[in-house]
């Protein structure tokens, strides 16, 4: 069943169940019969929302995505008329969506209303506005090109490098973090949107943080990279596990803590019983230095640079209601093992 009420517009959620059905099909293709009018009205619709040159290059001949049949568009080059003709002349019948005559929707005036007055005055309207299109659809595959040359030193490991994002033009910033925002499948921005996420990236401090939620996504900005997460499950921050029963803690959506033997470095082995597993409430310290006093916690994760949004969501080593470890970043010196002592290292891998 369709939303009616749905933000996206019926006209939206119709499409997107369709694309759904054809996903759903264990074949290598599916042939689209959209025809040059289609791409003509196309054009025109994304033209009257404003769309940049990727949405005003329309509907491509053949297009394929990872884990979904390639769609071709065989027709694109033949007008309505000449298929509906052809149709006709071999006797096929089809069924007309009742909707397809409801001028309330916008192709459909553009399509009863608006082109039949165009084509009294510009009967090549057709031909023009397909001829457009393509130019635009090799005007987009060219920004996409420049976005991949400049990726080459202002994408490292999935992270915007903000440093060679203030080098290069505007332009080819705004064009470098469109394609970071395609790569990680979100919806585009508007222009106003992009450059408010553009201006933060761009003027938030070193020692500072940014985060945007975009679509299903957050953009942080921390230090000299910019990176968009999915954004993040909700988690109870009083919940607590009693540890080590196994070398192995599974915390659900989160990832994954681990014990691994050591000798002289961790935590000493014949203290590491009956501990607890908790998550950062606020004002924790810690003595990880022996011959210094107490630091905060806060001050220990900024110091070892761990990124704004797994701070929250770190696992914290507890005896009774003592920190003794911060995985991956220190031990109490009351529970540090000696030279030569058995100990226990707890390491923390995030969930990916």
């Amino acid at each position: 069943m369709l939303d009616h009420q749905a933000a996206s517009g019926l006209e939206a959620e119709a499409r997107a169940a369709r694309y759904q059905q054809y996903t759903q099909q264990q074949v290598d293709f599916i042939a689209l019969a959209h025809h040059r009018d289609d791409q003509a009205e196309t054009l025109m619709l994304q033209l009257l929302r404003g769309s940049g040159v990727k949405g005003l290059s329309a509907m491509a001949k053949c297009r394929q995505l990872a884990g979904q049949p390639g769609y071709l568009r065989p027709l694109l080059d033949i007008d309505r008329g000449s298929v509906v003709d052809w149709a006709k002349a071999h006797q096929l019948h089809w069924v007309e969506d009742e909707s397809n005559a409801d001028t309330r929707y916008a192709r459909n005036f553009l399509r009863h209303d608006f082109l039949p007055v165009l084509n009294q005055r510009y009967p090549a309207w057709r031909e023009s506005l397909a001829r457009s299109a393509e130019n635009l659809a090799e005007a987009s595959l060219l920004l996409e090109e420049l976005a991949k040359m400049d990726a080459e030193h202002g994408i490292v490991e999935q992270r915007l490098y903000c440093p060679y994002i203030k080098q290069i033009s505007p332009a080819r910033a705004r064009n470098l973090l469109r394609y970071f925002i395609a790569q990680h499948g979100c919806r585009m921005p508007s222009q106003a949107r992009l450059a408010d996420m553009l201006g933060q990236i761009i003027n938030t401090q070193h020692d500072n943080h940014m985060a945007i939620q975009h679509d299903d996504h957050t953009l942080y900005r921390y230090q000299d990279y910019a990176c968009l997460i999915k954004r993040l499950p909700s988690i109870d921050r009083t919940a607590q596990w009693c540890w080590p029963e196994e070398d192995e803690l599974h915390i659900p959506l989160l990832g994954r803590l681990e014990v691994l033997q050591s000798v002289g470095c961790g935590i000493a082995k014949n203290k590491f019983v009956e501990v607890s597993v908790r998550f950062r409430q606020g004002g924790e310290v810690i003595r990880p230095d022996c011959k210094r006093p107490k630091r905060k916690l806060k001050d220990l994760l900024q110091q070892s640079e761990i990124p704004v949004w797994q701070r929250d969501r770190m696992p914290l080593i507890y005896s009774g209601e003592t920190l003794i470890c911060i995985p991956g970043v220190g031990v109490d010196c009351e529970w540090q093992a000696k030279q030569n002592e058995p100990a226990v290292l707890v390491t923390w891998q995030p969930a990916s």
